[in-house]
């Protein structure tokens, strides 16, 4: 008889992943998951048509066992007759003739009930029609089962396709102000993990509860039909099941919501902490940051173990009430056989398996309610955000687009603040006019609300009060996406995206030909330095253009705005983060292009804006001053007062600022001169907006080019090993304990279900009892022994749930930690690996160790279980009958070989499936990051369309996988009845021959069968132990990876702070055919400040990185007081340095928080951290905020000005006390008024501290001992300001003119 002891999954295969329910302002909905039938909403009519014949099939399936029960009924009852007249005819007195027992005297014999005994029954004959029963059954079981495993994943896959592209382009859909309040990480990874989890709920999960409820109806049925008083006696016991299923869903549901919340905030400090990887490394925050993740990984653990406890306690609970309803079904329908004669052994039997299997399947049924939980529940965040309209929808068609444009925008009476922060009032009653084709210019303090405007016409917000104008039209009521196609944008920090640089001017504007391409970089001043480099305009740019330097990259972003040809030229500091050469040839290009177009320029360089037609003076988010220059210096307001600042900031003996003829000269010397930027790409740090808005590598464009054309370095690229399972428990070790506890509860479970088979076959035998006493005496054995196996039965559940649920949320702690400790002990080079991307990373942290879960814990109990069952099993089955045994067993490798083989396939569709994820993740990731370039270039359906693309894979391998899944699975189920048809034909030939007892014949058929469905139960679970040791693969290949700097080193007390770069040569890991240094030599004593100066791209920032271990030079050496670096301790060489980069890079907590970061070796009070403000001259604007220092920064700062930023960066490095101090261009983003402050803080923090400088203000770094003119990464010339001036070489015409250093 075919028992499914099949305990329900405790883990889920995609188990602990990031949710994000709700937009931050949104309602909160009390309702945390959808309902079922909800997960459907995206079915065409061709799903719901697969699924209904997908349903029938699994109803029909469903219907095989109890309609298998009526067979074996039939049978019992011809096995009992055949065993009552062998007794009978043991009597030498007794013959049998004409098919009745007679007395040799010839009378007919009569039993006790005065019947005549019917004998001369063909035993093997019967078996042999039963035989044929069973096939038959058994093909219908194939054709069904395959039918339905086909058609429900084909359907589920279409439905998850569907999902996947109506979720992302959603949120591609969404206003900017919806980002803001949306962790960008969480979005990942609820576009791949959690629509996973609606795939689980909606696939295969399915149809086997349709299945096991078919099995439950049919199976009341049979026994109704059986004998209907028996039936009801259990039916009247069973909505104790049904109150138990129910709790054990509500609970289940309340604990996964916290425990995804848990992770999803995990999720959020990984992905930030990827993000910012470089400014973690340089302040030491490695174990900072692994101990924050750990603490949220630690409260998801407790409710992962809650969670197991309540499945524990509830399987108990069912299985015992099972167990219980066995003891009373069988002792009530004795009574009905024995005493009112009702019923028939046989048709006990029936109604008895009838029940049995009803019952059982209803508990199984239950199992799959984990995964429907599950569903619901990720479901409810994405549907939420797919049903939310966005305020301002980007794809809509909707608004007017005008004839002619003249470009006049307007601000009336304009009020606004950020989504995000509704209490910092940024536009306040904001009026103001741009006239149709003259340059008007905003100036002011930062933080005024001068980028906030630009915004506003870009319409990323709308206005709350008053309206923004063009041409007289509210843009409000202008179609969105032609708006923007009249708007041509240049930021401080460009966005470019990692594929070629033609594709990125490209983006400008669809359709356009190469010509317009070339045309548009010699506008913007690009096209020389592009044609130097090796590839020229398919060069490859890098992560957010990583691989150009700041013009390069400045210039490639003018060639796709002028592209556009747009009305409005809009300027966002579009040169305030350049060098004097690059400066001035991008500002060249900028006064081409301008001409005859409405334009907005916001400069804190005051010099590059006064030739403009108006200037407006920004002040408290309005507009408090308007006119030319000129007039603005006679009415001594804003303009003035920035100016005066900028001017004495300038009047030393020789200054930056360049007059338009030498501009005019560099830009000459630029074109003659371009050689000089040859090979001087470089990777620039990564402490840069790049981040905020590139947190992963690679675009649809790099992937093609990648799996075209080159083979880069990268883990996902390479085929795939799975790991072996004993280093997969290794990681368990420390929960022996409940590894031995749990092992003990499933080994318990195995044993239970051959001891059922047991106690079954004995109920055969007393049919054949002749003497009544004894008859009742065994029956009433059997019944308590049936209680005995319920109570052992709910404690061996418990222990066995709730141990390996304890430790799996322990394993999957540790490797998580385990993952990302080795992530961040990873050199910096290893992030540059296109597949090594924050984005790629948070994904597999995500999945990788929760998949290891599939290896272990449930799966060592469903082993264990299995092991124990087929052990016993076999021991009783030889026993009794080794020749039955024997050919039932010749069964066993045929479910072995099926499970292999699906568990072979799987594997190969798990690494096809990874992929595809991840190379869409990529995707998906890049444009998400990038939402305010996309959005501004109107490109949001370009990667839609590159997104979906990339689905197609993951979708084909999906409909592949359902013909195999159902295939074993039809084949697994259909090879148990094939056993059935075999064993019990043998049965009967050796109950006739040989004489075995037909009790003999049930018991080893039934322990040999149980233990074949255990192997059969142990296979369905290899989809997860498949995933298990691809993931668990692909963890162990991070953890086992040595970084090539090693941490470990010198240290010493005296650290003095001498630096010398000796010969050092480099070149990039990513970019290994383009030198970056070649040859530096520079030495700074303790307590002198090193200027580096030159063009950009020629190695300044480079040799920063290589004094802080990023990386190690090819070549040379760099001594720190006399040592070499790579001789040096990395924790303690970071230690003594702190770094202010040009674009700090800030975490998404308090400021407070933020300059406590600066020394992670110790707890820094608030009175340091004041003090460190004060010294940044950062107090006063902090207690002007509602909760002053617990100010949350936002993501990257994103709630802060770019002048903020710079000075909690500035007091971060001043909390640090650092013996060395580099300031990697700290004030080019400030306007002047902030720069002023900015560099008295840091010329009192460089005070007695060896300090580095990279700045392109040559007026800020006068003053320094050493000043190194850098050119093609080598000093060309070294000495103090005034000795350089004195030699009259590259320093002297830089200062001067401006002109290359070569």
């Amino acid at each position: 008889m075919k028992t499914l002891f099949k305990e329900s999954s405790t883990q889920d295969d995609n188990k602990k992943v990031f949710i994000l329910f709700l937009y931050r302002d949104g309602d909160k909905k009390d309702n945390l998951s959808i309902g079922y039938f909800q997960l459907f909403r995206f079915a065409t009519c061709k799903d719901k048509a697969m699924m209904v014949i997908g349903s029938l099939c699994a109803l029909v399936n469903g219907a095989a066992l109890p309609l298998m029960l009526l067979v074996y009924a039939m049978m019992t009852d011809t096995f009992v007759a055949y065993e009552l007249e062998i007794q009978e005819l043991k009597n030498p007195n007794k013959t049998c003739s004409n098919n009745f027992i007679y007395w040799t005297n010839g009378t007919i014999f009569l039993s006790e009930a005065n019947n005549t005994i019917y004998c001369g029954l063909d035993i093997e004959a019967q078996m042999t029609e039963f035989a044929y029963f069973y096939i038959g059954i058994g093909a219908g079981v194939l054709i069904l089962s395959y039918l339905q495993i086909l058609f429900w994943v084909s359907a589920a896959a279409r439905q998850v396709q569907m999902i996947r592209r109506t979720y992302f382009r959603k949120v591609m859909r969404m206003e900017i102000g919806w980002f803001d309040c949306i962790s960008l990480g969480e979005l990942n990874i609820r576009i791949s993990d959690d629509i996973n989890k609606i795939n689980n709920a909606i696939a295969d999960q399915a149809s086997f509860f349709i299945e096991r409820i078919s099995t439950f109806v049919f199976g009341f049925m049979v026994g109704f039909i059986g004998g209907w008083k028996l039936t009801l006696v259990v039916i009247a016991v069973s909505p104790l099941i049904g109150l138990g299923t129910g709790l054990m869903a509500m609970a289940i549901s309340k604990t996964t919501v916290w425990e995804l919340l848990a992770y999803a905030k995990a999720g959020a400090v990984a992905d930030e902490v990827l993000s910012s990887i470089r400014t973690v490394a340089a302040f030491g925050g490695e174990e900072k940051e692994t101990e924050r993740y750990d603490r949220n990984l630690k409260e998801a653990q407790t409710w992962g173990v809650k969670k197991g406890i309540i499945i524990g306690v509830f399987q108990g609970y069912m299985w015992s009430i099972i167990f219980f309803c066995y003891a009373l079904a069988f002792w009530f329908g004795s009574k009905l056989v024995l005493d009112t004669k009702e019923m028939s052994p046989g048709t006990l039997i029936q109604v008895f398996f009838g029940i049995m299997l009803g019952a059982m399947n209803m508990g199984n049924a239950s199992s799959c309610l984990e995964a429907f939980v599950s569903g619901r529940t990720a479901a409810k965040a994405i549907f939420d955000t797919i049903d939310r309209e966005p305020e301002i929808d980007c794809f809509s068609e909707d608004g007017y687009k005008l004839d002619k444009i003249k470009g006049e925008i307007e601000f009336r009476k304009v009020t606004f603040y950020y989504p995000s922060r509704p209490e910092v009032k940024i536009l306040n009653h904001l009026d103001m006019k741009i006239k149709a084709g003259e340059t008007t210019a905003f100036v002011g303090p930062s933080g005024m609300g001068k980028s906030t405007t630009i915004q506003l016409i870009q319409r990323f917000y709308d206005p709350h009060e008053g309206m923004v104008t063009l041409d007289g039209h509210d843009i409000r009521s202008l179609n969105i996406q032609w708006l923007r196609s009249l708007i041509g944008i240049v930021e401080q920090e460009p966005v470019l995206f990692s594929t070629t640089i033609a594709e990125n001017i490209r983006y400008g504007r669809a359709g356009v030909s190469m010509d317009d391409i070339i045309h548009a970089a010699k506008e913007a001043n690009a096209y020389h330095f592009i044609m130097d480099l090796p590839q020229k305009f398919d060069t490859l740019v890098g992560e957010g253009g990583g691989q150009m330097s700041g013009g390069q990259k400045q210039r490639i972003a003018i060639a796709r705005a002028l592209i556009r040809n747009p009305k409005i030229l809009l300027l966002d500091m579009a040169t305030s983060a350049l060098d004097n050469e690059s400066e001035a040839v991008v500002q060249e290009a900028l006064d081409k292009v301008r001409q005859g177009r409405t334009t907005i320029s916001i400069a804190h360089r005051l010099s590059t804006i006064r030739n403009a037609d108006v200037i407006i003076g920004f002040d408290h988010g309005q507009a408090v001053e308007r006119g030319t220059h000129s007039e603005l210096l006679e009415k001594k307001g804003v303009y003035f007062t920035l100016m005066t600042l900028q001017n004495q900031s300038t009047s030393s003996k020789s200054n930056g600022t360049l007059t338009e003829s030498s501009e005019e000269d560099c830009y000459q010397n630029g074109r003659r001169r371009s050689s000089s930027l040859r090979d001087s790409v470089r990777l620039r740090a990564q402490s840069n907006r790049s981040n905020e808005y590139s947190l992963d590598a690679v675009s649809y464009g790099s992937i093609q080019r990648f799996s075209s054309k080159e083979t880069p370095n990268a883990e996902g690229e390479e085929p795939l090993e799975s790991a072996p399972v004993a280093r997969i428990l290794k990681y368990n070790q420390p929960e022996w304990p409940y590894l031995v506890l749990g092992s003990l509860g499933a080994a318990v479970n195995g044993s239970i279900a051959p001891i059922y088979a047991v106690l079954f076959s004995q109920i055969m035998g007393t049919f054949a009892v002749q003497d009544l006493a004894e008859q009742r005496r065994q029956i009433n054995e059997v019944c308590v022994l049936f209680c005995i196996v319920a109570v052992l039965s709910f404690f061996a559940q418990f222990l066995q749930n709730f141990a390996f649920a304890k430790s799996g949320e322990l394993l999957t702690r540790r490797l998580r930690r385990l993952g990302f400790q080795a992530m961040l002990r990873q050199e910096v080079g290893w992030f540059d690996d296109p597949m090594n991307s924050p984005g790629a990373l948070t994904t597999r942290l995500a999945t990788d160790a929760s998949m290891v879960q599939g290896a272990t814990g449930a799966q060592i109990g469903m082993i264990v279980n299995s092991l124990t069952n087929i052990g016993v099993s076999f021991i009783i089955a030889f026993y009794f009958s080794w020749k039955l045994a024997l050919v039932i067993m010749c069964f066993l490798p045929l479910i072995g070989f099926s499970g292999a083989y699906q568990s072979k396939m799987l594997i190969g569709f798990a690494n096809e499936d990874k992929v595809a994820m991840e190379e869409a993740g990529q995707v998906s990731s890049e444009a998400l990051s990038n939402i305010r370039t996309i959005a501004g270039l109107a490109k949001e359906s370009t990667f839609v369309d590159a997104y979906e693309q990339r689905l197609e894979t993951l979708f084909k391998s999906a409909k592949k996988k359902a013909h195999i899944y159902g295939i074993c699975f039809g084949f697994s189920n259909c090879v148990l009845f094939m056993a059935y048809a075999a064993s019990y034909r043998f049965g009967g030939y050796l109950v006739n021959t040989e004489g075995l007892l037909y009790t003999y014949v049930f018991r080893v058929i039934a322990v040999i069968i149980t233990s074949g469905t255990a192997l059969g139960k142990a296979a369905s679970f290899t989809p997860g132990y498949a995933k298990a040791k691809i993931a668990a693969a692909q963890l162990f290949k991070l953890l086992d990876r040595v970084p090539k700097i090693s941490p470990d080193g010198q240290i010493w007390n005296n650290f003095k702070g001498k630096v010398e770069f000796v010969n050092c040569e480099f070149t990039y890991p990513s970019r290994p055919d383009t030198q970056v240094l070649n040859g530096l030599t520079v030495a700074v004593k303790p307590g002198e400040t090193l200027a580096f100066v030159g063009s950009s791209g020629c190695g300044k920032s480079t040799s920063v990185q290589l004094l802080q271990r990023f990386y190690d030079p090819d070549q040379g050496k760099v001594l720190i007081d006399g040592r070499s670096s790579q001789s040096i301790s990395v924790p303690f060489l970071r230690s003594q340095i702190g770094i202010v980069s040009q674009e700090p890079v800030l975490f998404d907590c308090s400021i407070a928080e933020n300059i406590q970061y600066g020394d992670n070796s110790c707890r820094i009070s608030l009175d340091q951290v004041i003090e460190a403000s004060k010294k940044a001259f950062l107090h006063d604007f902090v207690m002007t905020l509602p909760e002053k220092y617990d100010t949350q920064v936002g993501a990257q700062g994103s709630q802060l000005s770019r002048g903020q930023k710079q000075k909690i960066a500035i007091a971060r490095a001043i909390v640090r006390n650092p013996k060395i101090l580099l300031l990697d261009e700290a004030t080019s983003a400030l306007d002047t008024e902030s720069e002023q402050t900015v560099r008295a803080a840091l010329d009192e923090a460089r005070k007695g501290r060896t300090c580095i400088v990279i700045a392109h203000r040559l007026s800020t770094i006068q003053k320094a001992d050493i000043i190194a003119v850098m050119s093609q990464g080598a000093v060309i010339e070294q000495g103090t300001h005034h000795t350089l001036m004195a030699k009259k070489g590259a320093y002297y015409k830089l200062v001067i003119t401006g002109a290359t250093v070569s």
